[in-house]
């Protein structure tokens, strides 16, 4: 039987935006009545102010602790999603004459190869499009000539991830938006890294970068000011006013994921909900999972139903459990269960439930 808390608690499987920890939700909630007891809303101080510069820089060192970085790095807190770094990461790594060898795993990837080929050749080094994006490509040629690899880590609509790291020999650039802090992993392995907040770090709003700073200005290109990472880099991510109210939650949920025992006790949280919903869409006779086994995303859960005509049927009873946002990306249908480092194993076990139920009902 469903679990009675169930009918009373809404389960958020969304992609994005998406869960956040509850104690952030009211410390932000708390905030934008009344910032510290101040008599002012966060989303009205200064973001000149003692206050805000201490979030910022606090955030942003967080960010290359749990990163286990050095000073080689910087990290920049921007604006304009992932999307904008699609177009930023070439313009300010790939010269005129060079070439970008980019990875396609599905969406994100293919728009990053439209946006990086304004600024020089793109290589799609490998696709698995014709297997409708269901694995990981493993092999691709020699990277030599290239300037960079570029790799997007998990993809939310298809839901596959990277298990390992390419061992490369130029520079590698990761879109990470979907799985950044969900568990251990060698960040140092990176020379450019970005992600959008909104799935395991914030609300929408709030863009993160983490860049080496030997990588920069060497592409001979004058680059506008607001697209210049060595510029946003001088100024401490506070060129023009940053996203005061995102950077804040960001901050917040930096030092949830700390309070909770950092990335090795989130990697192992979050490979158990994974593992308990594929391997009841494994044993379900009604559901099948889109991506191969060794590559399936531990954040972005995708499977089908194989009668396909059941499918609202499903749907409908997940609302009547209160379970949201299981519905797949508009643009391949099916379901996705996204289980980002706030969803908490209950949830997980619900819809498991449910579609036991489903099951059962025929």
């Amino acid at each position: 039987m469903i679990y009675f808390c169930a009918l009373m608690k809404v389960y958020n499987f969304s992609a994005g935006p998406s869960i956040l920890p509850k104690v952030v939700f009211e410390q932000a909630a708390q905030a934008i009545v009344d910032f510290k007891g101040k008599g002012l809303s966060i989303l009205e101080i200064s973001h000149r102010s003692e206050d805000f510069e201490g979030i910022l820089q606090d955030a942003r060192k967080r960010v290359k602790q749990l990163m286990q970085l050095g000073n080689e790095y910087e990290v920049l807190f921007l604006q304009g999603g992932a999307t904008s770094q699609f177009m930023m990461a070439p313009y300010n790594l790939l010269p005129q004459s060079g070439t970008v060898g980019i990875v396609d795993t599905g969406t994100w990837s293919t728009k990053a190869i439209k946006e990086a080929a304004l600024f020089g050749q793109v290589q799609v080094l490998a696709s698995s499009e014709e297997q409708g994006y269901n694995h990981i490509p493993k092999k691709w040629e020699a990277l030599e000539d290239l300037t960079y690899l570029h790799i997007t880590s998990n993809n939310t609509i298809y839901g596959s991830q990277y298990h390992h790291i390419p061992e490369v020999s130029i520079p590698l650039v990761a879109d990470m938006s979907s799985d950044i802090f969900s568990r251990p992993w060698d960040y140092s392995a990176y020379d450019l890294i970005y992600a959008g907040a909104q799935k395991n770090l914030g609300p929408a709003g709030a863009t993160i970068v983490v860049v080496k700073k030997s990588l920069l200005g060497k592409t001979g290109r004058n680059i506008p000011t607001m697209l210049d990472y060595q510029k946003h880099i001088k100024k401490q991510s506070s060129l023009n006013t940053p996203p005061v109210f995102a950077v804040y939650v960001c901050w917040l949920t930096l030092q949830w994921i700390e309070e909770q025992g950092g990335l090795a006790t989130l990697g192992k949280r979050n490979a158990a909900k994974a593992t308990l919903l594929y391997d009841e869409i494994d044993r379900n006779a009604c559901f099948k999972a889109h991506v191969e086994l060794e590559d399936r995303s531990v954040m972005n859960a995708t499977f089908t139903m194989l009668n396909s005509e059941k499918e609202q049927a499903f749907l409908e009873l997940c609302a009547q459990h209160r379970i949201n946002g299981i519905k797949g990306h508009r643009s391949v249908g099916g379901f996705r269960a996204s289980m980002y480092n706030a969803m908490d194993l209950e949830g997980v076990e619900v819809l498991v439930e449910v579609m036991r139920e489903f099951e059962r009902m025929g």
